[in-house]
């Protein structure tokens, strides 16, 4: 549907059009009115869905209303919106959109809403520098929000509105101490939006401590959860091949992809950060623009790599799970996973870092036979029906592992693969459980 009955400003209306945005998403339509009112929002947004505009333009709305009445006087403005995210890479992307959002709403800064991004792993001193005169809106990841606190160079009492973005995450990468400290420096009332690409118990019980009778919104139950199915706009293949030919198999891809437009970028998913190094330095060497981007670069190279990928300098993107959520390279053509993913979720993840805003995308998918158990997994729970090919040349010599059997307990599960504490005990390493021979 359109932004327009949604109840926003005409500038806000005329700021996303000029960014490209006609349609409203489903998140967006069902988000924008409960936000405008004041209601706090509780709401399930699959990754791609369009979750950051559906918080960041109403919330610029109220912004825009208050300051009406309060003015501009004055250097220092108090800190009214809160948007904490679990990375770095998100928090910068939140940033960039927010900005891109308020350059097309006044060419005078004064009447523009002072917006920073702070995250960890950099100096803290530029961002204490930025700080000075406080800011309207601020991005930021729990440890150096707390770091900036404990430095005085923000205060938290005058805070309106937090959001809290993919708040599954911020729970789950050990943010939770974290967030209760900066939850208890916040006013009790406020504006809170939760946002979640999966709501397990910890955010459900996260979401029933937070907030106060609010509006929840789930986008089509079956692109919403882990069990979600994946993107129709995206075409998925799988392709059975030896582990030790997956190289092989990736150069042919791309040379017999040439001139075309799903070849022209590609994000490359694999599971270790050893293994991206390796596998962009042999690409490279065969004359394939390749790099890596994964957690042990700094951060300054993190983004200098993400916008040399984001401008087309690099044609393949090697990269571990640190890029399968809160990363938006607009019309990314073609997603690949080197290795499955440790979970479902994170397939659905990973491949949704293309086919985004209505695109067309590609995700293709290696599987070599000791992994094909998994890869059965991966498919039934998210609802997929994906043939598993053989390309001539590549026919897969490899033979599977017999599967695993069920066990109770903290012992291996039907369809995954043993456990370190499976594999000591099949070895006579560890004493087998009570009731198993």
């Amino acid at each position: 549907m359109s932004f327009a009955p949604l109840g926003l400003r005409a500038e806000l209306l005329n700021a996303a059009q000029d960014l490209g945005l006609h349609d409203a998403t489903p998140i967006q339509s069902q988000s924008v009115p409960p936000v405008l009112a004041g209601r706090d929002l509780w709401a399930c947004a699959p990754t791609g869905s369009g979750k950051t505009m559906a918080y960041l333009l109403p919330l610029l709305q109220r912004w825009l209303q208050a300051s009406g009445k309060r003015g501009h006087t004055g250097f220092v403005r108090p800190l009214t919106t809160l948007i904490l995210v679990p990375t770095r890479e998100l928090a910068l992307q939140v940033h960039e959109s927010l900005s891109d959002l308020t350059r097309q709403l006044s060419n005078d800064p004064r009447e523009q809403p002072r917006n920073r991004v702070v995250y960890g792993g950099v100096s803290i001193n530029p961002q204490m520098m930025q700080l000075r005169g406080s800011a309207d809106f601020l991005v930021a990841t729990p440890g150096r929000l707390l770091d900036l606190v404990e430095h005085n160079a923000v205060r938290l009492g005058s805070v309106q509105h937090l959001v809290l973005d993919e708040a599954d995450r911020l729970l789950d990468q050990g943010f939770a101490e974290e967030l209760n400290r900066v939850l208890a420096l916040l006013p009790a009332q406020r504006q809170t939006l939760l946002f979640s690409a999966t709501f397990p118990q910890n955010v459900e019980a996260l979401a029933q401590q937070l907030l106060q009778n609010p509006v929840r919104v789930q986008v089509d139950a079956d692109a919403a959860a882990e069990h979600s199915a994946s993107p129709e706009n995206i075409s998925q293949r799988a392709i059975a091949v030896d582990s030790t030919r997956r190289t092989q198999l990736l150069r042919q891809l791309v040379k017999d992809g040439e001139g075309q437009s799903e070849w022209e970028r590609a994000l490359v998913f694999v599971a270790k950060r050893h293994t991206a190094e390796m596998l962009a330095d042999k690409l490279y060497k065969a004359g394939i623009y390749a790099t890596t981007f994964h957690g042990d670069m700094s951060q300054g190279a993190r983004k200098d790599v993400l916008d040399q990928f984001k401008a087309r300098r690099w044609q393949l993107l090697i990269t571990t799970d640190l890029a399968a959520r809160g990363i938006d390279i607009a019309q990314l053509p073609t997603v690949i996973n080197y290795d499955l993913p440790r979970s479902p979720a994170d397939y659905i993840h990973r491949i949704g870092r293309t086919g985004r805003a209505g695109h067309a995308g590609a995700a293709i998918t290696f599987v070599s036979p000791p992994d094909t158990a998994h890869w059965k997994l991966i498919c039934k729970r998210n609802q997929l029906d994906i043939a598993l090919e053989q390309l001539p040349g590549f026919e897969p010599t490899e033979e599977a592992p017999p599967p695993p059997v069920a066990q109770d307990g903290n012992g291996g599960i039907k369809g995954r693969r043993p456990s370190k504490k499976d594999k000591l005990r099949a070895a006579g390493l560890l004493p087998t459980k009570p009731g198993q021979s």
